[in-house]
């Protein structure tokens, strides 16, 4: 057996999959997968939905049993960080076990929410990022509180969804003028506003929030237009940031997050990079991106995991999303900044769930599915092979969408 170790730092979805699939690609040294929670690795989006609600407890959301990581001989190293790194030496510092060598290191270290500068001393005002924060929230949620979210992204809307549906009065604030505003063409910005809408959720739009109010637990939001929201619960999902302050300190190259080539190596000898906390290049849109995905975080983990065991994998893979709102299941497939013209196929307002399809000089570069797993499959593959597909035939549902592919 080699006596080569490979460290993962970060007990994420990256890093679960790539010290797994590590294995996988046939690595006979050890392989340490270091977590700074106490838990064993979980899945995140339910913590918006399903464990949010109620539906699902923390051991119903695992990555992996702990029998996969004593299987796969990978020591779990959980209530533990790095607090830096020594490249020149390979070597990491804990900060609770002193420092360790390395062959192989493995950034998948995710990233944080951002906060805001206002409420640190109050309570019942929530992020969510993690587990804990998660329960912590879910603890505190009862029937007839007036809950105020600030950001209309996923996250906020998914929370907003969740705490409608257990009974709570919702408003949502959001600084621009349409929910998703970073990630939504206007059709399904309007229709996952209007079903919100129609559950009884409130939105605040082109609103700012300059200040929180309490005494002890928050009471009042004041927002910039001189608007006030009496409040039990705020909830602040306004995005997160790369964690890139570790490989920051270890002098590698920082370009929004970590920036890794097309085989996920950073620029440091014998150290790879996965997830939220990377930016790649990406052959399909001819520019560097960072993906804030649990697919991303997956897919590339998969070709860091190989290319660590010198394979000279490429990460090229279409990114996508999904969001689980209410009764809906709104699936994106690729990034739609650029397009010239939004094709709709099927009717919002006929309960049957729509896709919009999003060309540039017509050709397929991203979709937004409502309900339509047909057409989001389709679209991937459409989107990665940036293909050109006749317009008629995307609305006409006659047409089925495999047939697109011919």
């Amino acid at each position: 057996m080699s006596k080569e170790r490979c460290i993962v730092v970060g007990a994420s979805h990256a890093g679960t999959t790539l010290a797994l699939q590590l294995r996988r690609e046939g690595w006979q040294g050890a392989i340490t997968l270091v977590g700074a929670e106490s838990e064993l690795p979980y899945h995140r989006p339910p913590l918006s939905k399903d464990y949010l609600a109620g539906r699902k407890e923390l051991d119903g959301v695992r990555l992996r049993p702990e029998k996969a990581f004593v299987d796969n001989d990978i020591e779990l190293r959980l209530g533990e960080s790095v607090i830096a790194i020594d490249s020149e030496a390979s070597q990491l510092h804990f900060k609770n076990s002193g420092a360790e060598s390395y062959d192989k290191l493995a950034l998948c270290v995710g990233s944080s929410v951002r906060k805001l500068s206002l409420g640190q001393e109050l309570a019942n005002v929530f992020y969510l990022r993690t587990a804990a924060d998660a329960t912590q929230l879910r603890n505190k949620l009862k029937v007839g509180q007036k809950a105020i979210v600030i950001g209309a992204g996923y996250i906020g809307l998914e929370v907003a969804a969740v705490m409608n549906q257990l009974g709570l009065s919702v408003t949502v604030l959001e600084m621009q003028g349409s929910v998703l505003p970073r990630v939504a063409g206007d059709q399904i910005a309007s229709y996952v506003q209007g079903l919100h809408e129609i559950n009884g959720v409130e939105f605040q739009f082109d609103t700012s929030v300059t200040a929180l109010q309490g005494d002890g637990d928050v009471t009042k939001v004041i927002c910039a237009n001189g608007e006030e929201f009496a409040a039990d619960i705020v909830v602040v999902g306004i995005g997160i940031s790369p964690n890139t302050q570790l490989a920051e300190s270890a002098g590698l190259i920082i370009n929004d997050g970590i920036l890794v080539d097309e085989f996920t190596r950073t620029s440091a000898e014998n150290i790879v990079a996965a997830g939220d906390c990377t930016t790649h290049p990406s052959l399909l849109y001819n520019r560097a991106i960072r993906l804030e995905s649990v697919q991303n975080a997956n897919d590339q983990a998969r070709v860091a995991a190989a290319n660590l065991c010198d394979k000279k994998t490429v990460y090229d893979a279409v990114p996508w999303f999904w969001s689980d709102q209410y009764d809906i299941k709104l699936q994106s497939a690729g990034l739609l900044t650029g397009f010239d013209e939004a094709v709709l196929r099927g009717d919002p307002e006929a309960g049957s769930g729509f896709a919009v399809f999003y060309l540039r000089d017509g050709k397929m570069l991203a979709a937004d599915c409502v309900s339509r797993p047909k057409e989001f499959m389709a679209a991937k593959q459409l989107v990665k092979a940036s293909a050109r597909v006749q317009v008629t035939d995307l609305q006409d549902e006659a047409i089925a969408p495999g047939d697109w592919l011919s």
